[in-house]
């Protein structure tokens, strides 16, 4: 029973020390609209300016975790992964799109390196020509060449992100409103400058864009009428065209109908024609009439 005891209290220990340490678990997982990779960091983790580069690294944790030109970047699993927030979310980076002083990171700052990285110089970049092919190489030709003395100011670390931790760390959504009011910093890497605008697009795009893209759906009914489809016509493939109930069709007309086609005026003076009388009452009424008209 003593024995369980000591376990659970070293337990114990070895857990405080590790989230007072800020040491960082790593592991892979898929998650959309972005990547999770594990990176789970109870605090705004230390962090330590690489000389001669515009790059911080994270010296105390068991990850390849850095910061430049106002993003944090992270290498692991052979994948580059970029965040505005110490936490993440992370999206993925493609090798072709990596910024130049990220793949110039010395050796001797990955704190996590990988197998193949054994046999390198410590205070040279990696072979990423060595390791990506050569197709990345000619692409990303003279990625190493660039003079010592001419690298641009680090960007100021966004410490305002140390009074979110824990349960405080905020959300998707509300990342990009804290960053906007308490970190005025603009990337200036062109290709930092891409990640993070495509970062804030996909995190809440503007109402403008939500509008346009619902647009298409909202029609007036100008648009609905024109639309319809025609009636097929007589002949075409949607076959005869129904003839109304008060018209008959050519085979339904007879002799009679075409005599009153040539004679219209026959059928209005039949109907017009007074009707006949009878004989008797028709001629006293006629010899009244004379009788009046000769007095």
């Amino acid at each position: 029973m003593r024995k369980i005891r000591y376990g659970v209290v070293v337990l114990w220990l070895l857990l405080c020390c590790s989230v007072t340490s800020g040491s960082a678990q790593v592991s892979i997982g898929i998650g959309l609209p972005n990547v999770r990779i594990g990176i789970n960091l109870p605090l705004f983790p230390e962090l330590v300016p690489v000389p001669g580069y515009p790059v911080y690294y994270a010296p105390r944790l068991d990850a390849n975790y850095f910061f430049y030109d106002g993003m944090y970047w992270v290498y692991l699993d052979d994948n580059w992964y970029a965040s505005t927030w110490y936490n993440g979310p992370w999206w993925l980076v493609e090798p072709d799109v990596v910024p130049l002083f990220i793949l110039r990171i010395p050796v001797r700052y990955y704190r996590h390196p990988p197998a193949y990285f054994r046999g390198w110089l410590p205070n040279a970049p990696p072979r990423w020509g060595e390791h990506w092919g050569r197709s990345w190489e000619q692409h990303r030709r003279g990625w190493n060449t660039w003079k010592r003395g001419a690298a641009p100011k680090r960007a100021p670390l966004p410490v305002y992100q140390r009074q979110y931790s824990g349960d405080r760390y905020p959300r998707v959504e509300q990342q990009q409103t804290l960053r906007s009011q308490q970190y005025r910093y603009q990337p200036r890497d062109k290709a930092v400058r891409q990640h993070f605008q495509q970062q804030g697009e996909q995190r809440a795009p503007a109402p403008a864009q939500r509008g346009r893209q619902e647009e298409p759906r909202m029609r007036g009914p100008g648009q609905q009428e024109t639309q319809r489809p025609a009636p097929p016509q007589q002949g075409g493939p949607g076959g005869p065209r129904p003839q109304p109930p008060h018209e008959t069709t050519p085979q339904q007309r007879g002799p009679a109908f075409r005599e009153q086609r040539e004679q219209p005026g026959a059928v209005q003076r039949e109907q017009q024609a007074p009707r006949p009388q009878e004989p008797g009452r028709g001629q006293g009424e006629g010899q009244r009439r004379e009788e009046e008209r000769g007095r």
